[in-house]
């Protein structure tokens, strides 16, 4: 078994596009774990959850550090989330990992009451952009628990950064209310491009090269756009944009496929959310539709509901006025996929046939 020899296959989700096959070898996953070794105190006494399905690359986290402890793996079944911290006492779990999805759903069983969680050591969010507030939530119902946010496409072999949050510090750094996705593991390098397709020193897409850079794709087609060379070194584009302050420490901005243009001006999603959010949705997702003369924003958001008058009204002190809303819909919550992430496409389908319907929940 060589470092390049393939470990295994892991097909991306699809979300943005069609599912593609990932070729991680030996040496990604060598170095992932080894970095895993040098940051966390693991022991056998530990209980890890596992929330993840196999076809999660995030499942690898839990099932191969728990193994390499001594320790054991729990599967947290669908019921669970009703009463998490009766479920988690009981299994004895000290180590959990999960979306940051599962922190609304938790809190609205109740379970995120101030040291609900107690017994846990270590606490881990990736694939979806982590809330400060749901950061702090968290950590008030496990005081125990140091709490990371991770981050880290799959052809980047699992996790790539990590974030550990420390209250105040942390939401002074975030932008849009979302918890910076730290620091890139040793041994990699990153490359931030600008809208020009050049370098930028501060803020862009991100790149990265380095150790867990996976070999490629199964079908060598899908790879077009997708890996860039410089200074001879081999970077995968990650669609994401981040911004780099002091430290080295990466703000996640967004997607680069979160960016709409309405009537002739360049939305940043996140930031639509973001103001929906700060005007007394719970949570939101905005996603733009096709309209009569232009791209028009549909804004999906929980928590109470608010007359859209109202919304709108709040909203012109936080935006521009071309890039409120148009449209408005209130959910109970927000649709997961099989990853146990927001259904932004499904949302985005969604407000599509509203649109093209009755036009219900237009402002």
């Amino acid at each position: 078994m060589r470092p390049d020899d393939v470990a295994y296959i892991l097909f991306t989700s699809g979300s943005t596009g069609r599912p593609k096959g990932v070729r991680i070898t030996h040496g990604n996953t060598a170095h992932y774990f080894r970095q895993l070794d040098a940051r966390y105190d693991f022991a056998p006494q530990d209980v890890f959850s596992q929330t993840f399905e196999l076809n999660f690359d995030c499942a690898l986290f839990d099932l191969f550090s728990a193994w390499g402890a001594g320790a054991t793996a729990v599967a947290v079944p669908a019921p669970a989330y009703r009463e998490l911290p009766a479920f988690l006492a009981g299994a004895g779990v000290t180590v959990w990992f999960s979306t940051p999805s599962a922190i609304d759903l938790v809190r609205r069983m109740g379970g995120l009451t101030p040291a609900a969680l107690a017994g846990l050591r270590w606490s881990f969010f990736a694939g979806e952009a982590l809330q400060c507030r749901d950061a702090a939530d968290w950590q008030r119902a496990a005081p125990h628990s140091t709490l990371e946010n991770l981050y880290g496409p799959t052809e980047l072999t699992i996790t790539v950064t990590a974030h550990r949050w420390a209250g105040a510090d942390s939401e002074r750094l975030a932008v849009n209310g979302v918890v910076p996705i730290g620091v890139l593991h040793e041994g990699h390098d990153r490359l931030l491009l600008g809208d020009d397709g050049e370098r930028d020193d501060r803020e862009g897409e991100l790149c990265v090269a380095g150790p867990q850079l996976a070999a490629g794709y199964l079908d060598p087609a899908d790879e077009a756009g997708r890996f860039l060379h410089r200074a001879g070194r081999r970077f995968y584009r990650t669609g994401d944009r981040v911004r780099r302050v002091a430290g080295d420490q990466l703000l996640y901005l967004g997607r680069r496929d979160f960016q709409v243009q309405v009537q002739g001006q360049r939305v940043e999603l996140a930031e639509v959310e973001h103001a929906l959010r700060a005007c007394g949705a719970y949570d939101a997702v905005a996603v733009g539709v096709p309209g009569q003369a232009s791209t028009e924003l549909f804004a999906f958001y929980t928590g109470t509901p608010v007359p859209v008058v109202d919304l709108v009204r709040r909203l012109r002190e936080l935006l521009p006025d071309g890039v409120i809303p148009r449209h408005y819909r209130h959910m109970a919550e927000f649709p997961l996929n099989g990853n146990r992430k927001v259904d932004r496409a499904r949302l985005a389908d969604r407000a599509r046939e509203l649109v093209a319907g009755t036009g219900s929940g237009a402002a």
